[in-house]
């Protein structure tokens, strides 16, 4: 197995134990790991980590959290309509040919600096 599919593996499973534990994965562990550990393009990154998204990658997760009782199915369909229509607008956006990788990675910064900021100081 070539060291790349290797690591793409272990970038897979980081953000899966991520995604199971936190909700979050793509764009939180798998770009950045993607962008800064394999030297991808942010553009391609962001592309490569919402197609391995396509597929019900959180099945699994959403049956313990149900069994738990730690899940709500209809907030679950809403938000993934929500999903579903932001990531075409979002796509679309990311792709013009004014928005560059390095705009992007900027962007992309600012928002993580953001969310981490409100995590860590407000409640």
């Amino acid at each position: 197995m070539s060291n790349v599919i290797v690591q793409l593996l272990v970038i897979g499973l980081v953000a899966g134990v991520a995604g199971g534990m936190f909700g979050i994965g793509g764009g939180a562990i798998m770009v950045p790991a993607m962008v800064l550990l394999l030297g991808m393009d942010q553009k391609f990154a962001t592309g490569t980590s919402v197609a391995a998204q396509i597929l019900p990658i959180g099945l699994f997760a959403a049956i313990v959290y149900q069994r738990n009782g730690n899940l709500n199915p209809w907030h679950a369909l809403y938000i993934a309509i929500g999903l579903l229509i932001g990531n075409l607008f979002g796509a679309l956006i990311a792709n013009q040919p004014y928005i560059s990788s390095e705009v992007m990675k900027k962007l992309y910064g600012v928002f993580l600096f953001v969310i981490g900021g409100r995590y860590l100081f407000f409640r």
